[in-house]
């Protein structure tokens, strides 16, 4: 027989062991329930489009955008910028500003299809005249990234209304930073 003692020490222990057992085999489960319910991005971490297929500036005959060991935040602008449009390349300009000591790794470069030159302060961008781009996901109001080599990398699509402005400057930076950072190209 045993004591009433051993019996709560008997409890205790088996209480201890189940808590012990719980706190290893309840992460577990909660992972796998994740993983099975697709609760997260698996292994995203742009916050722009990549592009699936590669193209080339010379593929879309922008031979005279010429990257010069640069890399290029490449905004092509829609034929008629309006209000949203002209923020959206205030925010494009901004960002570049934001890249700090990187920014002589970067040319901001503007596709200008109906830009009135006096709406911006446009020192800090080389701008070109160019015919509508053929690339679907090229379409005029993205602006894209393109690699020192020539090669577009992803794209971003600025948003309608300006409170999502700040958002868009803050992923294209990050996405411009994450590039510089893991490039040696550039």
């Amino acid at each position: 027989m045993s004591s009433p003692e051993q019996q709560v020490e008997t409890k205790k222990s088996r209480r201890n062991f189940l808590l012990v057992c719980a706190a290893f085999l309840v992460p577990i489960v909660i992972a796998k329930v994740a993983l099975e319910q697709q609760w997260f991005n698996y292994g995203v971490t742009n916050q722009g489009q990549l592009l699936d297929n590669p193209v080339s500036l010379t593929d879309l005959s922008l031979t005279e955008i010429q990257p010069e060991k640069q890399w290029l935040m490449v905004f092509n602008s829609p034929d008629k910028c309006g209000l949203s449009c002209q923020k959206s390349v205030n925010a494009l300009a901004n960002t570049y500003v934001a890249l700090g000591k990187e920014m002589p790794r970067v040319q901001s470069v503007l596709l200008n299809n109906g830009i009135d030159n006096e709406q911006f302060n446009l020192s800090k961008w080389k701008q070109y005249q160019v015919p509508a781009l053929s690339h679907p996901q090229l379409v005029p109001g993205t602006m894209f990234v393109v690699d020192p080599l020539g090669n577009i990398v992803l794209t971003h699509q600025p948003p309608k209304d300006a409170e999502q402005l700040a958002v868009f400057g803050k992923a294209v930076l990050a996405d411009m930073k994450k590039l510089l950072k893991y490039s040696r190209v550039g």
